[in-house]
């Protein structure tokens, strides 16, 4: 698998797809970490939004559990760190 950033996230983004989302934005935050352990070792930092139906009814747990185990195996190369907020709709602001 390339390491590359935008390959990175398009893995992140295909993976992630089956929980169909109203709202993805993934940001790429590992410029913010330049001498970091992790990003010195390759890993890339990115910070995630994502809404999905499928988030009803569940906690922020269950949610974010939801999210690793489908893009965990990533984990810690080639990303070093996902921050993660997950929403049902009804939750999010449109």
């Amino acid at each position: 698998m390339s390491t590359q950033p935008a390959s990175i996230a398009g893995t992140l983004e295909a993976r992630l797809a089956a929980l169909a989302p109203s709202v993805f934005e993934l940001a790429d935050d590992s410029a913010e970490h330049a001498g970091h352990a992790g990003a010195a070792g390759g890993g890339g930092h990115f910070s995630l939004l994502i809404v999905s139906q499928q988030f009803s009814g569940l906690t922020r747990l269950a949610r974010h559990r939801a999210v690793l185990d489908r893009v965990g195996d990533l984990i810690p190369y080639p990303v070093h760190a996902l921050a993660i907020r997950a929403y049902a709709p009804d939750e999010f602001p449109s």
